[in-house]
């Protein structure tokens, strides 16, 4: 990650996102097993979101305190696109905010790739058989950094799935497709349009 692109949450000097489009991540301090099942999303907590703006090509960290500056930072974005957005980082994010994120004009990545497939395909598979990339750690491992206070490795994460994800986005923008590892971890074809 060149860290002159990237601006620490605590500078002050952002780049607006205003008629940007942007991919968004985020982290969570709790697992499903420690709040209860996914029915409790809202207890899970943000540990920390990035933004990815990419028509400035720009990364911006948000912690918990800086929700409400996330959540207006994504109201003035273009687009914000995702992976399994709407079935999970916004109802994270909707226990820090009264507005309606449903509101947002969103692509979520796994929606588009479900609708055509019929079922789900892991972020890490998508990105494996369309760009030769990997994800560089899971979830868990997010959630034992924000508790040792890694913040680094914790950023660095986030922001490596909002690179992904921005890639898949630009991909299958230019080419009507993306490709994903099947459960026979065979390399197949879906088709995408936006």
């Amino acid at each position: 990650m060149q860290l002159d692109m990237f601006i620490d949450e605590a500078d002050d000097t952002r780049r607006a996102t205003t008629g940007c489009v942007v991919a968004f991540d985020l982290e969570t301090q709790h697992s499903f097993e420690e709040v209860g099942g996914r029915g409790n999303m809202d207890k899970l907590k943000v540990s920390v979101a990035v933004v990815g703006n990419l028509d400035h090509g720009t990364y911006t960290s948000y912690r918990e305190a800086e929700m409400g500056a996330l959540v207006e930072d994504l109201f003035a974005a273009k687009r914000v696109v995702g992976f399994n957005t709407l079935g999970f980082d916004y109802a994270v994010l909707a226990a820090y905010t009264d507005r309606n994120l449903k509101r947002l004009a969103s692509l979520d990545i796994l929606q588009e790739i479900h609708r055509e497939l019929g079922y789900r395909v892991s972020l890490d598979k998508v990105a494996a058989a369309t760009l030769g990339s990997h994800k560089s750690g899971h979830g868990l491992e997010a959630i034992e950094w924000y508790r040792s206070g890694e913040w680094e490795k914790l950023i660095r994460y986030c922001t490596d799935d909002v690179r992904l994800t921005a890639d898949l986005y630009r991909f299958g923008r230019d080419n009507g497709h993306l490709f994903y590892l099947n459960r026979w971890g065979e390399k197949a074809r879906v088709n995408v349009s936006w």
